[in-house]
């Protein structure tokens, strides 16, 4: 299985994007210490190739985003990575159209992308604790990260035509980062998704609005 690794974490302001970086190299090591996986990556702070970014969209099986969330939505490397990858991959293999046609025009938006089959995993990392998303009252309404905040990253994936598996978001990283139970859990994350699953080719596919 072939899989190709993002790290969003983005060095801007105060950020130094570690740890994202952190995340996105124990995701490496989780793949390269089981045999059969293929691994490639990307670091948004090092510079790209567009044409190269596609190709590795399109070899991938799964790709796997990690990102922070800034003023809760993608910071702006990322959401530029995004923008000048998929725009080279028009027609080259991530996306044909957006699926309409003249004759209907209303119908089919959505349907035009290149990468069905293909799965997607996102991490994100927030200021915010868990508690912002789970409680009456509190600042996001009871909506989960990706059903709320998200909603619109999963649906670009969508457009590609490719299926999202379980996410995993980290909290209050920014004042209360426990990078080492995080780390655990995130591996657990990997393990259940890609070891327990491997066999049966990721059916598991979370269900979003």
């Amino acid at each position: 299985m072939n899989i190709f690794i993002i790290n969003g974490g983005q060095k801007f302001g105060h950020s130094g994007g570690r740890f994202n970086k952190s995340i996105a190299e124990a995701t490496i090591r989780f793949f390269n210490n089981e045999p059969d996986f293929e691994v490639r990556s990307t670091d948004i702070n090092e510079g790209y190739d567009p044409k190269q970014e596609v190709e590795n969209y399109k070899w991938a099986d799964v790709v796997i985003y990690h990102t922070p969330v800034w003023w809760f939505q993608l910071p702006h490397g990322m959401k530029k990575y995004i923008d000048v990858v998929f725009t080279e991959g028009h027609d080259k293999g991530i996306y044909r159209s957006d699926g309409r046609s003249s004759a209907n025009p209303a119908i089919n938006y959505g349907t035009g992308g290149s990468m069905h089959g293909k799965h997607y995993m996102l991490t994100t990392s927030w200021n915010a604790p868990k508690e912002a998303f789970t409680l009456p009252g509190e600042f996001f309404n009871e909506k989960s990260v990706d059903e709320g905040p998200m909603f619109g990253f999963h649906r670009m994936n969508a457009f590609t035509g490719m299926k999202p598996l379980e996410s995993m978001h980290f909290h209050d990283v920014e004042k209360n980062a426990d990078i080492v139970n995080d780390l655990k859990r995130y591996e657990e994350h990997l393990t259940k998704l890609f070891i327990t699953k491997e066999k049966e080719m990721l059916p598991d596919v979370i269900s979003l609005p």
